[in-house]
């Protein structure tokens, strides 16, 4: 039993850290693809409705990652 949750928790590990990097990399391929820099857009000149939609871009990729890793 001990060595079936070791497993199941390092599996888990291995998982969350995959979909992390694999959320990362999407999103700085995002951030590429923009014509404009998203970080200052979003912090200096306070656009919302940027952060809004980057934010519904994120949620969205990390549900898809989330089912292709599942």
């Amino acid at each position: 039993m001990e060595a079936t949750l070791l497993s199941n928790l390092v599996a888990a590990v291995v998982f969350a850290v995959l979909g992390i990097t694999v959320l990362i990399v999407a999103f700085v391929i995002v951030d590429r693809l923009t014509p404009f820099t998203l970080w200052r857009e979003i912090i200096d000149e306070h656009n919302t409705a940027l952060a809004i939609l980057i934010g519904a871009i994120a949620l969205g990729m990390s549900i898809i990652i989330a089912a292709a890793i599942h």
